[in-house]
């Protein structure tokens, strides 16, 4: 296939080819963050997308734009999620084989979903990078077409297409904030907007455990970072694109880093407030605004919810620490006289204090312990920080030895 480059016609055409195969989202406005922001604030909800997030957008596009003869040997991918549901759908749809690549450390929900879309499934690597080695290597032996979650003119140009649908449900967007990972999704969007409205300021937020397109564009040099541990694994990257990053360079206004309790708190805000459920990658613009990452915000606002496909277990963890994060939980640690009755004394001031024992641990053998003392670990639900503090200074009150745990 002849060599292409991004262009707005590029994001046009995609747009015609995805009409039918793929939903326009809903734009939703939230009353809730717009009061506490001070400024309309609007989420595009690609967490509602058909395979869970936006991926399905440039892996559709991808497909569509080539001969179906040239995908008669089927297509090969590698991704930690969502570019393997997005590519094993459109897969499926036009009745082409598919091979996913995916890390062994996987959550078995989305390797199973990718399963149930017909795709076959190899588990292989410790991370991200040693599956995309795998699976390049694997479609150069037997011939089929390699697609790339970020770094390729079609697939860009199908991400681009979410940019063309908020300005047509939002005319006068004032900001935009859009996740990163290599930038193919942000690199299709600005492509789309800065053609239509050179005034509309595009925002990229990435995670500070993986700073690659950040680490890109302010060292003006492409290299390898090292990966933090993230809740945002789908945009957990070690090398920003190759395509991706003069796109950005010459477009995006502005990138901003947002750090892991953040991102946890966005998510649980999003849940309680907004009834939407999203992924840490999709949770990133949010957990930008709500914290003050991103300066000068003023007019109407949209936030881009990149997915919304978190395994459970992955999601229980993410509400206990974004609990823990907004003082909802406070874990302390209490040294008393180990005599009849102080437990019981202890949970009459944690009642008069108002704060609920989640769990407790009543421990007499901890290494260091006075003879004649005891430890006592809680976990404590309280109404956030403030009603946390109270419960704290009832307890120094009361001349209790305590020590907050995270």
């Amino acid at each position: 296939m002849e060599s292409i480059t991004l262009n707005y016609e590029l994001v046009l055409e995609a747009q015609d080819r995805l009409r039918k195969r793929v939903r326009h989202t809903e734009l939703i406005s939230s009353n809730h963050f717009s009061r506490q922001l001070g400024y309309p604030l609007l989420l595009k909800c690609e967490n509602l997308q058909t395979t869970g997030a936006f991926k399905l957008r440039g892996a559709m596009n991808f497909m569509t734009a080539r001969d179906r003869s040239g995908l008669a040997q089927g297509v090969t991918a590698a991704s930690a999620g969502n570019h393997a549901q997005g590519v094993a759908y459109a897969a499926d749809l036009l009745g082409v084989p598919a091979k996913i690549f995916m890390p062994e450390s996987t959550p078995p929900q989305k390797v199973q979903a990718t399963r149930d879309l017909g795709a076959e499934v190899v588990l292989t690597g410790a991370n991200f990078d040693e599956s995309f080695a795998a699976a390049q290597a694997d479609s150069n032996q037997h011939g089929t077409v390699f697609i790339h979650p970020f770094d390729d003119p079609l697939v860009m140009a199908g991400q681009g297409t979410i940019g063309l649908e908020i300005l047509k449900d939002l005319p006068d967007v004032a900001n935009l904030l859009v996740p990163i990972g290599g930038g193919g999704l942000l690199a299709g969007i600005a492509t789309a907007i800065k053609e239509h409205n050179p005034q509309v300021r595009i925002i990229g937020v990435e995670s500070a455990a993986a700073p690659c397109m950040f680490r890109a564009v302010h060292d003006n040099a492409i290299a390898e970072v090292p990966l933090g541990t993230t809740i945002a694994d789908g945009i957990a990257v070690k090398k920003a694109g190759q395509i991706t990053t003069p796109i950005i360079q010459n477009l995006v206004d502005d990138l901003v880093l947002v750090e892991e309790e953040e991102i946890a708190l966005a998510i649980v805000a999003l849940l309680e407030k907004s009834k939407l459920l999203v992924e840490g990658a999709g949770a990133v613009p949010l957990a930008a605004l709500l914290n003050g990452r991103a300066k000068g915000i003023r007019g109407k606002t949209v936030c881009l919810l990149s997915g919304g496909n978190i395994d459970v277990r992955t999601l229980a963890l993410v509400v206990e620490r974004g609990l823990l994060a907004a003082g909802r939980y406070l874990k302390l640690r209490i040294e008393m006289q180990d005599t009849p009755g102080a437990l019981a004394h202890l949970a009459t001031d944690l009642a008069e204090a108002k704060a609920n024992i989640h769990d407790i641990t009543h421990d007499r053998r901890t290494k260091g312990l006075v003879m004649g003392t005891t430890a006592v670990q809680l976990l404590l639900e309280t109404r956030g920080q403030e009603h946390a503090h109270e419960v704290l200074g009832l307890l120094a009150k009361r001349g209790y030895s305590v020590t907050t745990e995270q």
